[in-house]
């Protein structure tokens, strides 16, 4: 999960947004084992080395493989290219903005 630095004194008051929703994330996972779940994260991956982002992307793939559907909200690239579906609002913000685009990330890369 990537939380393998926080110490057990630690006050949640102090933990990032990402943290927070690392930490639930993990309380959730043990408390619903064998339920099939729909989970949506906002930008969990905030604060998070690159290689605590791949060891965060194994555990999502295993919450797919285990028959649970995760949805993220996020910009970190590693989490786009592992990415099934890729939905992006754009391609601006405000009035530039709200067209809503969605493919698979090999169909975005045979773009290039």
């Amino acid at each position: 999960m990537g939380l393998g630095y926080l110490s057990l004194d630690r006050q949640t008051i102090t933990l990032s947004g990402g943290e927070g929703q690392r930490l639930k994330l993990t309380k959730e996972l043990i408390n619903n084992a064998g339920k099939h779940s729909l989970y949506l994260m906002d930008e969990p991956t905030t604060g998070l080395h690159p290689v605590d982002v791949e060891n965060f992307l194994t555990l999502l793939n295993r919450i797919v493989d285990s028959g649970n559907t995760v949805i993220v909200v996020e910009h970190n690239q590693q989490v786009i290219k592992a990415s099934d579906w890729i939905v992006d609002l754009g391609p601006e913000g405000g009035i530039n903005g709200g067209q809503v685009d969605y493919s698979t990330m090999q169909k975005v890369e045979s773009w290039n």
